[in-house]
């Protein structure tokens, strides 16, 4: 007998659904399909990991977007998020009816994160390999570093 151990996130599924709330309010009409060939297109969230260097100050999001492309994936920094997109195509095209087990997704993806106040888009660094993408940005902005007021 084995002991799986999961790690439980009490603050996964709130994420979710304002990473939903989110996207939805700012996706595209064209990208809102629900019908794609006969079958449903989905939707999901890449995991990430989130990494934090204090002798940098900088933070890098790593995503898991394995068999994604460089050109499939979309990275926005618009009102101090920083928005991850694109689409995990399929490898060809079967029938549903030729499947016996189906796990493997695919579809529109997206993931949205809070960057710190003063961001500025070319601070924002990505890099992609072996179908992990990295986004590496400041911990702190400079409007929020801590600074002395000197008394006069």
């Amino acid at each position: 007998m084995s002991l799986v151990h999961f790690h439980y996130d009490p603050f996964t599924e709130f994420e979710r659904l304002f990473d939903d709330a989110f996207s939805a309010r700012f996706r595209p009409s064209d990208v809102s399909r629900a019908v794609e060939g006969g079958s449903r297109v989905a939707t999901f969230r890449p995991k990430m990991d989130l990494i934090e260097n204090k002798d940098s100050n900088e933070v890098t999001a790593l995503f898991d977007l394995p068999g994604v492309e460089r050109g499939d994936v979309k990275i926005d920094v618009q009102q101090n998020r920083l928005i991850i997109s694109g689409e995990m195509k399929a490898e060809e095209t079967r029938q549903d009816g030729d499947y016996v087990v189906r796990e493997r997704t695919y579809g529109n993806f997206s993931r949205t994160l809070q960057l710190p106040m003063g961001t500025k888009p070319e601070e924002v660094k990505a890099k992609m390999e072996k179908g992990v993408l990295a986004v590496t940005f400041p911990k702190v902005g400079k409007e929020q570093e801590p600074k002395t007021v000197q008394i006069q």
